[in-house]
This record gives structure tokens, sequence and C-alpha cells, in this order.
């Protein structure tokens, strides 16, 4: 007993020296102007010392600039409201997030994902809320304050124990975070801060948000079952039976009314009419969707797929909320498309910052000579794209552990590894999907992710004595059996050469600039 006390001890010790050190780290916004001063300086330091590197495109000798000069300083200042407002992830969110507002705040996505979820199967529940928890992920943190409570309540009414529910629609809003089928916020804005990143080597290069599609699709279905697999096999059983007390349902969890089910009606109506605008667009050869040779993946229903998504979330949710009164008139549908960008407060002060660093460590040359010397050095080391890969994974899942924001993390990891590995000859797009994956499988462990205060008062309603500790054990079979199928998966995806999204590759990427 002792031993076991003692383990236990240090399991806890470790979690909470985590704790601490996340806890220590200043804001994100912060770190982004302290990065963006520590950019200024080294690229004086890298001018006095005659740091250079030969340009894997132009042959041309790279040397520093140096930003705290006099033509650097009057830079800083002229340059500065456009870093902010041509920042390439900025005008993308936003304009997602107006659609997805209105659909969210028409109660549209509440209504799918109940839909989902309480009219499942019994045998295929587990499936169902790992799977509606992926795709949740398409309208921020709806996922969270919905269905991880939900599946609590559903497991409890056909006799499950209710935490394994929750863990289950934990991992998959969580754990399969970068995985959906269909287009989010998260996908324009990681694509943004790739280009921005990319464009240190080559400034016509482009990111486009369907890049990783179809690796995310795929992922979506691995995750989902992995995720039921584990619940099923692992969680549930060490749970045991649930032998608490059954408190009365929430009556916000109740069925869909008809005014809920005719609302959907309609949103679907004008999902189809969308689509069928789309296929009138792309069918004939000289659609309106195609460009003049007749191509579809340079067309505007690709490069310009976040105004799809947001025609598509305004027409549904409009359809969905006139149709149950949640929408009565167009004050209402500004202000759910206002409140969403309230939400976004925080991340408007982040990219203010994080724009000036990824400008500065353009201007300086420091990106460009970092990728050239990290990149001989990767090379050199002959490791192979595969371990190579991996050791990225690890390293994103590791920060994870400390860092929440995803595009927080991006923004600082980009503009140093897309670089290095473009000049490696792989793709930005590789990057940015190596990263998503080790991005997410942390997220159900990680005591900074920003909802785990959340996960753990949802448990102690079932689980008084349920803390820190008692969440992360409980995730730990999803983490580990997520990092194991989605690096398996990456290593198919390398082997077969697979395409990451529409005319998308890995391999054989020559800086031309």
């Amino acid at each position: 007993m002792g031993k076991s006390e003692n383990k236990i001890s240090i399991f806890q010790r470790m979690l909470n020296r985590t704790e601490r050190i996340g806890n220590a780290l200043p804001h994100p916004a912060t770190l982004f102007a302290i990065f963006a001063l520590t950019a200024l300086i080294f690229s004086t330091i890298g001018h006095y010392l005659g740091w250079e590197a030969i340009h894997p495109g132009t042959k041309e000798i790279v040397k520093p600039v140096n930003l705290l000069s006099h033509d650097g300083i009057h830079r800083i200042l002229l340059e500065m409201v456009d870093n902010f407002t041509g920042f390439a992830p900025l005008g993308i969110v936003l304009v997602a997030m107006l659609g997805i507002g209105i659909a969210e705040h028409s109660g549209l996505i509440n209504a799918i994902i109940r839909l989902l979820v309480l009219n499942s199967p019994k045998h295929l529940l587990t499936f169902v809320i790992v799977f509606t928890g992926i795709l949740s992920n398409v309208a921020s943190d709806v996922g969270y304050v919905l269905l991880i409570p939900l599946a609590g309540v559903i497991f409890l009414a056909v006799g499950r124990h209710p935490i394994a529910g929750m863990a289950a629609a934990f991992a998959g809003v969580s754990g399969g975070f970068s995985a959906n089928l269909v287009f989010g916020t998260v996908d324009p804005l990681l694509a943004g801060l790739s280009q921005e990143a990319a464009r240190i080597l080559d400034p016509l290069y482009e990111v486009n948000p369907t890049a990783n599609y179809f690796f995310m699709a795929a992922s979506t279905f691995v995750i989902a079952f992995t995720g039921t697999f584990i619940t099923e096999r692992v969680v549930e059983p060490r749970l045991g039976k649930y032998s608490g007390i059954i408190e009365e349902k929430d009556s916000s969890f109740d069925k869909l009314s008809k005014k809920e089910k005719k609302g959907l009606l309609m949103a679907l109506l004008a999902l189809m009419v969308v689509t069928i605008i789309i296929l009138i667009g792309i069918i004939p050869a000289d659609g309106f969707f195609r460009v003049s040779d007749g191509g579809l993946l340079s067309s505007p229903l690709i490069r310009g797929v976040v105004a799809m998504l947001f025609i598509t979330s305004c027409a549904m949710g409009l359809a969905y909320g006139f149709a149950t009164g949640t929408f009565k008139n167009d004050t209402d549908v500004m202000n759910g498309m206002a409140t969403s960008m309230k939400t976004l407060a925080t991340y408007l002060v982040l990219v203010f910052f994080a724009a000036q660093f990824v400008a500065y460590f353009k201007w300086s040359n420091l990106g460009v000579i970092f990728a050239v010397k990290g990149a001989n050095v990767l090379m050199s080391a002959d490791i192979g794209l595969i371990p190579l890969m991996i050791l990225f994974i690890l390293l994103a899942a590791a920060i994870n552990m400390l860092m929440g924001s995803a595009s927080a993390k991006w923004a600082i990891l980009a503009p140093i590894f897309i670089p290095m590995f473009m000049i490696m000859g792989y793709t930005p797009e590789l990057s940015q999907v190596v990263y998503r994956i080790g991005d997410s499988v942390t997220n159900v462990i990680s005591p900074m992710m920003s909802f785990f205060a959340l996960i753990i008062a949802f448990v102690q309603k079932y689980d008084p004595k349920a803390g820190i500790g008692t969440i992360i054990a409980t995730m730990v079979p999803y983490y580990i059996a997520f990092l194991i199928v989605w690096i398996l998966l990456l290593i198919v995806w390398l082997i077969f050469d697979l395409p990451l999204g529409p005319g998308v590759g890995m391999h054989n990427y020559i800086p031309t600039n």
C-alpha cells in the first residue's frame, strides 16, 4: 500500500509541477510581445556578428537586417498597423466566426448535437458521442459546454457510468480537436499562419484552408473508432458501475420540440439550395465556379472556402432561426454576429503582437537564416522523414502541455519549422498537419487547456472528490491511443505519398524565390 501511495504522490507532484509551470507562463499575447522584442534584439546582434546563410532558391547570401537601425525603426513605426490588418489569419477568422455566430446564436448547432446524440441507437451511442464531439469543433466551444454534460446525462439514463460518457465526449471534442468532416475556424486560422511562415522563404506561396482536408477527414473516423474502443474496453470497465445519486434530468437536454424539428428541416432545405448552386457552378465545364482553364483546384470554390463557410452558415442559421422564432428581425441576427465577435476580443489582442513578431522575423531575415542552419543540421543527422515527423509531433504535444492556444503555439513554431522543412523538401501543409496531431493529442491531459477547470466541475457532479489527477488518469488511455493511431495514420500517408488535401502533396517542394 505504501509503495502505491508513493507512486500516486509522485504522479500528483508531477501534475502539480506542470500546473505551476503553466500558470507561471505569461499571457500568450505577452509572450508574442516578448518574442517581437527578442527578434529586434537578435536582428541587431546577428547584423554585428556577421551571421549569414545561402538562400536555397536564389543562391544569394542572406544577412540579418538590423531593425534597430534608423531605417528599421522607421519601418517598424510606419508598418505596425499594416502588419496587424494584413495578417492573413485575422480576416479569415473574423469572416468565418460571423457566419458560425449566426448558426450558433440561432440554436442550430445546439439542435444538431442533440439530434445526433439523443436519437442514436444504444449500441452506437459511444461512437456517436465521440464522433459528434469531433464535429462540434466547427463551432468553437459548444462541444465543451453542451455535449460533455449531455453525454453524462445520456449515459446515466441508459444505465452506464456518466463519467465514461463525459470522457468519451471530452476525447472527441478535445483530443480530436483537429479532425473534422466540415470546415471550421481552425482550418483557415492555421492555414493563414502557415502561409505567413511559408512566405518567409517564398513570398508567393499560398496555403489554402482545405490543405489538410483529406487527412483530417480520414482522422475523424480513425479517432472516433479509437475513442469508442478506449471508452468501452478501458475507461468504462475501470470506472465500474455507477452507484451515486441519480439527479433529475436537466430539461435543457430534452428531445427536440416540433418547432426545433421544423427549424432543422428549413436549415436542411437551405443547405440543399446552397449545394445545388455549387453543383451548377462546378458540373458544367464552363461553370461559374471554375477558372478559365476549367480547373477546380484553383477555383474560387476551393480558394474561397472561408467565404463559402460564411454563406452556408448564414443560410442555415437564418433558416433555422426564423423558423423557430429565435430570430424575429434583422437586429437579432446582427446581435448573434456581434456576440460571436465578443469571444474574439482576446484573440485580436494576441494577433496584434503575433503579427508584429512574424513581420520582424521576416524583415530581419532571421527566419531564412535559422531555417537554413536548422535544415542543415537535420539533413546531416539523416534520421529520415518518418522519425523527423514523429519528433515534431512529440515536440508540439509537449508544448501543448504548457500552452493551450493552438494558434498561439503555431504562430511561434510555424515561422521556424515551416521554412526549415521547406528547405529539406517538405511542404508547409505537411508541417501543419503534423503540428495538428501533436497539438490535439495532449489536450485531454493538459491542465493548461482552457476548459480543463470546467471539465472538473462537470465530473464533480457525479464524483465530488474528483480533481485534476482524476481527470488526467481517466483521459491518459485516450492520449496514448490517439497518439499511436494518429502516428500510424501519418506513416501510411507518408509511405503511400497520399495527398493531404485537394492538390496538396507532401514532398519535393523546391523554393523558387
